[in-house]
């Protein structure tokens, strides 16, 4: 399908509008979140805790996905962005109120605030995802992804410097309530956005039935369900590693809140480089290949993370390599999600992201269950290297399946009898 017989014949003004009010609300929760984060780094000092917080903010996306995913099949999906967008910002408000009230924030109200953000998020995420490939012409769904990358991006890129510098200088309970200004403004121009309608939408949600369907449908595709196979084992070996990066940067390298603030932002720099290459070449022939790329330079960056010294000298080195990692980031999920979303009509594509979501990330939560106390027993640099080794293992089993190396291969060919056929 090109341009000039797409349905939207405005197309382009319509997803950067939305994709301008990502950025908004993206931001400002991100902002938030890493503020929480430092706090707790800063309270507490503990693997544990920090793990335990990025458990929280896992395990909906584990237990809930598959039964959103129908959902978001079927339901308007406007009104799925705006309402978590809108709990989001009033347990803000909530948990503003509690640490103006008390000297520090009860333990446990945040810890609830942070399960609620990921529920909220267990909602966004496959409703945006199913909705790209609905708004914008086949032919520019993988730029698009790059797009909506760097977006995500540039929010992790100016969110920790931002939150970095806002938490030196406004109090945490007051900052917690730029979340809501976010929500309010990003809500606000998601309104004017036009989003098509689905076949399915307004029917039922049968949710063991749709459920049922999408597992159906994944893993009858063998090449997507082995790489989500594998994805569920990047989770849990890269995960445990991801939520020590606070600890690393202020414990390990004895730096800083805004040393940690910086060494986010240049991964998100990275990234943000990696998504514009995306964005402006992305039509590869063959996508495993940028894929296995992604393999490679994150394991090899973060595995030799871990052999640094633990001094301000080789903090230096860990944001060099943590810039090259961001960069290769990218590489995986954007091109992996546009592959997904052309693998599946869009009536379908909520359901079995559902399944997928779930199954990529259920292996988090097992990982970061043990990840504190180990990590307070053998270090933490040593959670870094045993994530990059396994990440350099997942990436040669990727290889070294046939459905999985050729899986672009076969997927450009059928789109293209697709597109025969309909002409």
């Amino acid at each position: 399908m090109n341009e000039t017989q797409f349905k939207f014949p405005h197309w382009r003004q319509n997803i950067y509008l939305f994709l301008t009010s990502q950025f908004l609300t993206g931001i400002t929760s991100m902002v938030v979140q890493y503020a929480i984060i430092w706090y707790l780094t800063k309270e507490t000092g503990s693997a544990t805790i920090l793990s335990m917080a990025t458990l929280l903010g896992m395990l909906p996306m584990v237990l809930l996905s598959p039964f959103v995913g129908p959902v978001v099949d079927r339901w308007p999906k406007k009104l799925l962005l705006i309402v978590p967008d809108i709990v989001a910002a009033l347990f803000a408000i909530l948990l503003s109120i509690a640490g103006t009230l008390a000297d520090q924030f009860p333990l446990w109200l945040v810890f609830v605030s942070l399960t609620v953000r990921s529920i909220a998020q267990t909602f966004q995420m496959p409703t945006v995802q199913s909705i790209v490939p609905t708004m914008v012409p086949e032919s520019q769904i993988t730029r698009i992804n790059g797009q909506l990358g760097m977006v995500q991006s540039a929010n992790m890129l100016i969110a920790p410097a931002l939150g970095a510098f806002l938490f030196t200088i406004i109090p945490i309970n007051f900052l917690i309530l730029i979340d809501v200004l976010g929500a309010i403004i990003g809500i606000t121009l998601l309104i004017f956005v036009r989003i098509p309608k689905v076949s399915t939408t307004g029917e039922t949600v049968h949710v063991l039935t749709d459920v049922k369907f999408g597992f159906k449908k994944l893993i009858g595709n063998k090449g997507l369900w082995y790489m989500t196979l594998i994805g569920t084992a990047f989770t849990l070996i890269f995960m445990p590693a991801a939520s020590l990066y606070p600890l690393m940067t202020m414990n390990y390298f004895h730096g800083t809140v805004g040393q940690a603030g910086l060494v986010e932002v240049i991964y998100s720099a990275g990234m943000l480089a990696g998504g514009t290459v995306i964005g402006l070449f992305g039509n590869w022939r063959d996508r495993m290949r940028p894929i296995f790329f992604a393999y490679l330079t994150i394991g090899i960056t973060i595995g030799l993370s871990g052999f640094l010294p633990g001094n301000q000298k080789s903090f230096i080195w860990f944001v060099i390599l943590n810039l090259i990692a961001g960069f290769g980031t990218p590489f995986f999920s954007t091109l992996l999600m546009a592959m997904i979303q052309q693998s599946y009509p869009p009536e379908q594509l909520g359901r079995v992201l559902g399944v997928l979501n779930s199954l990529m990330s259920i292996s988090g939560p097992v990982g970061l269950i043990f990840v504190g106390p180990l990590a307070d027993k053998i270090g933490v640099a040593a959670i870094f290297v045993i994530a990059g080794v396994g990440t350099l293992i997942c990436g040669l089993v990727t290889f070294l399946i046939p459905q999985t190396r050729r899986y672009d291969q076969t997927l450009q060919q059928q789109l293209s009898k697709q597109t025969a056929d309909l002409d």
